[in-house]
């Protein structure tokens, strides 16, 4: 009997030790006021997904000749409970490759039957630069410059405004996913326009994530869908044209973090310690043409007047040095390779201070903060819809 009743007690300690063990239920981290919007019924591209399931549907732009249409995967998971739609694009530029893996893992690990909410998943947005192996559009337009559109524009236009229309617009909120450019490397790191509550308090969910206050771009997805109300952060990790296995691991963790947080599953990520946000950040431009040889790592923190690269001459052998004008962290670099005079070599991240944010709200980015350093070809804009 003493026996029995020794085992009970042990039994019912290590079932306590256990539990307490357990992480919390996963508690929303927008609520009241700043809640994300809750699904309703969802009726996407003209098919109706019912709770509880998941469908791949197809988007077409409308904007190519109609034996040359490359339809876009579109993957809704329609969960059983009650809570928001949260979008997840990559490849709106089509050399974009981290995102892509990221999106199919993330899809792949939701079980619709213990969502709560909805998730719309567009791995390659850009379907036809990535089958080019190219960033832009057939036309050399960049997609990411021409949102939420025009119905009566050029090509790139049309393209955005079918996309935003039909697909972002069923969404409570979005992230989506992109790279370096032109032979750029970025820290995994989230990019948000940190002035408003409900991105704010969205970037404090993806785990160890560096996270960069930045308006966005003028025509970016992330900027038009935030001023259509819709919480949007861009997540930056990797170079392109590769699939880098361990930024991959860390945006999928991100991801799946900010499900959890948002209450959608019940899948709790662990981190170690959590990153510093960034209030601000400056290029660092090489003022020589020649070959570009780095002294300093991505992620690196740096002082000011420290060495972060070579550029030399390849016919002259003379030597350009390259020093950090302000003290940070090396958010993102460029590969060694050729480089011209003013090319951005290094993006510092300079502030970690709240009081030192970017006064811009809807103005432009100065050229320091762009989110790509290099956009495409400038061009008249389009006429206004109508």
């Amino acid at each position: 009997m003493k026996h029995w009743v020794t085992a009970l007690l042990a039994s019912l300690t290590l079932a306590a030790v256990v539990q307490a063990a357990e992480p919390p239920p996963a508690a929303p981290i927008l609520e009241g006021s700043e809640a994300l919007k809750p699904k309703g019924r969802m009726r996407l591209l003209g098919t109706e997904v019912p709770a509880g399931t998941k469908k791949k549907l197809t988007w077409t732009s409308g904007a190519a000749m109609e034996g040359f249409v490359s339809p876009v995967p579109v993957f809704v998971l329609n969960g059983k409970g009650p809570g928001p739609v949260l979008c997840l694009t990559a490849a709106v530029h089509g050399d974009e490759l981290n995102g892509i893996e990221v999106a199919r893992r993330v899809l792949d690990d939701i079980d619709v039957e213990e969502l709560n909410g909805a998730v719309i998943g567009v791995p390659i947005v850009n379907i036809q630069g990535f089958y080019r192996g190219t960033r832009y559009l057939p036309d050399r337009r960049d997609l990411n410059r021409y949102f939420p559109g025009n119905p009566k524009g050029s090509a790139a236009t049309r393209m955005a405004h079918s996309f935003f229309t039909e697909v972002v617009k069923h969404c409570s909120a979005l992230i989506d996913l992109h790279t370096g450019s032109l032979n750029r490397t970025n820290l995994p790191q989230v990019r948000a326009n940190l002035r408003l509550p409900q991105v704010s308090r969205m970037t404090k969910a993806f785990g160890a994530t560096v996270v960069l206050h930045s308006v966005g771009d003028r025509g970016s997805l992330r900027r038009a869908a935030t001023e259509a109300g819709i919480p949007s952060v861009t997540f930056e990790m990797g170079e392109p044209m590769r699939v880098q296995s361990e930024q991959v691991e860390h945006g999928a963790k991100a991801v799946e973090t900010l499900l959890y947080s948002l209450g959608m599953t019940k899948q709790r990520r662990y981190w170690g310690d959590p990153e510093p946000v960034y209030y601000a950040s400056k290029w660092v431009r090489v003022d020589h043409g020649g070959i570009l040889f780095s002294d300093v790592a991505l992620g690196e923190r740096v002082s000011e007047g420290e060495l972060l690269g070579v550029v030399t001459d390849p016919i002259s052998s003379q030597q350009h040095r390259i020093y950090a004008p302000t003290s940070g962290r090396v958010l993102g670099m460029a590969l060694n390779q050729v480089v011209l005079p003013g090319f951005a070599a290094y993006r510092i991240g300079t502030s970690t201070s709240p009081s030192k944010m970017s006064k811009q709200s809807a103005e432009e980015p100065t050229e320091d903060s762009r989110e790509d350093d290099e956009a495409a070809p400038t061009e008249e804009a389009d006429p206004p819809p109508g």
